[in-house]
């Protein structure tokens, strides 16, 4: 047992911060599920944990293909796996300073001295001198400082192996919700494109009705003009799923040109039917943002330990033995031997008031990083509110989509048959169209939001 387990540690001993005393994380309570749009109603299943590998809950191959090489090859997360890697062997490091230091010397010299300086005449004498010796040291512990910093060090430890976490949870999320915006914007593209063949089909027998002088030539122009807003929009579509492809080709670890990604459309994903929703007391465990910011308290409070200890006598003991002579054959003779001991105390006594700032610094540092803890605590709370007020109002927003859509396509079929009986202008089958135009992209936003807001969900959980 080292010496310093029998003396004192100085400074504050750490004491985890407790989880706030709340059973809800919304201002009303939460329904036991979400409206059936799109024939799905999500329940919220209260008390149940989310699950390690939750993306698997979307039921989609090419989402668990993703998020496996993500984990294999991002290089972020490389990155944090040697910074917990790196706080490891600093911690270990640190702690062989509570063993003494056992150091081992050899030396050979030749050297000439002069033989008038030592009474003997005139001239000089040239002569070797061999030594070896084994030398101790070792530093009291005797008021806990080092055991603070190794205490500080390994409060480090568990924040890299938290922000390690923190790195997985935040890849796999930002994985599964950009693979669903490029499905989103894949499936606005197709949309698009129909509505263009819709369009093109319309100025087509606008044309030909124009020929046979069934309508006049504004009727032409405003098809046209529709016709070409729509082809309009397609460019800036496929500029944005290019961009989103590219990013995830980095969250994959791939270049963008290098990336060969799965193609993806939201009808390959399949809304989670239970939605888990842990206990508030439960979130400070599982988020491992919070957690960290728990090591990084624990390491500020350690580092008051060490700027206390640092005030106080610092007790040092050294020792050696070993032998020393002319020739080897004096190496072994009783008078070859040579040894030495030695104790010493430091005690600061003036340093212009520096060790007293550090030691203040070093509280301020601490509250500090518990101000931090908290807002933490609260952010995190926010985001699983905010997810879940998102999950109840997007599946309202998906519903009222599907029946916008459902309703402007038929008000389209209808103006557009009444056109041809000539019961109605050609204006109501322009507005017509436009409704059902953005009735259709409406309708794939919604849908991609919904699964959005589920993965939202389980990242802030």
């Amino acid at each position: 047992m080292p010496i310093v387990l029998l003396g004192c540690t100085v400074g504050p001993d750490y004491q985890a911060p407790q989880a706030p005393a709340v059973d809800h994380f919304t201002e009303a309570a939460l329904p036991g599920s979400t409206v059936g749009a799109g024939g799905v109603a999500q329940k919220f299943t209260n008390g149940q944990d989310i699950a390690g590998d939750w993306w698997t809950a979307f039921h989609s191959p090419q989402i668990n293909t993703l998020v496996a090489t993500a984990f294999a090859a991002n290089p972020d997360l490389a990155a944090a796996q040697a910074t917990l890697r790196e706080a490891v062997d600093t911690q270990q490091a640190e702690q062989g300073s509570l063993f003494p230091k056992l150091t081992a010397n050899l030396a050979a010299q030749r050297q000439q001295s002069s033989l008038a300086t030592q009474g003997f005449g005139k001239g000089s004498k040239t002569l070797s001198v061999y030594s070896g010796s084994l030398g101790v040291s070792y530093t009291l512990d005797a008021f806990g400082g080092v055991q603070r910093q190794i205490e500080q060090l390994g409060a480090q430890v568990d924040y890299a192996r938290y922000e390690l976490e923190a790195s997985y949870l935040a890849l796999s999320a930002n994985v599964v919700s950009t693979a669903i915006k490029m499905a989103s914007l894949q499936d606005q593209i197709a949309a698009s494109e129909t509505i263009l063949a819709d369009y093109n089909q319309a100025l087509d027998l606008t044309q030909k009705r124009f020929a046979l002088g069934a309508v006049s030539r504004v009727d032409v122009l405003q098809q046209q003009a529709l016709r070409d807003a729509q082809a309009a929009t397609i460019p800036a579509l496929r500029k944005q799923w290019q961009q989103t492809r590219n990013q995830l080709a980095i969250y994959l670890g791939h270049r963008p040109a290098d990336a060969n990604l799965p193609a993806l459309h939201l009808s390959d994903l399949t809304l989670p039917p239970e939605v888990p929703v842990s206990l508030p007391s439960k979130l400070v465990e599982q988020r491992p943002d919070i957690q960290a910011y728990a090591a990084l308290v624990h390491a500020a409070s350690a580092q008051v330990g060490v700027a206390t200890a640092n005030l106080l006598p610092q007790i040092s003991l050294t020792g050696s033995y070993g032998r020393s002579g002319t020739n080897f054959d004096n190496l072994f003779t009783p008078g070859g031997i040579v040894w030495s001991l030695a104790s010493s105390l430091a005690q600061p006594i003036f340093d212009g008031g520096t060790l007293r700032a550090r030691q203040r610094a070093a509280k301020e540092a601490f509250a500090v990083a518990a101000a931090q803890y908290s807002s933490t605590v609260n952010t995190a709370f926010q985001n699983v509110a905010d997810s879940l007020v998102a999950i109840e109002r997007d599946a309202e927003t998906l519903q009222a989509s599907q029946q916008s859509a459902q309703t402007a396509a038929a008000s389209l079929a209808v103006a557009r048959a009444q056109y041809r009986e000539g019961g109605s202008t050609y204006l109501n089958v322009l507005t017509a169209e436009q409704a059902e135009q953005s009735a259709r992209l409406n309708l794939v936003s919604a849908q991609a939001a919904r699964l959005t807001d589920t993965v939202a969900l389980f990242q802030a959980l």
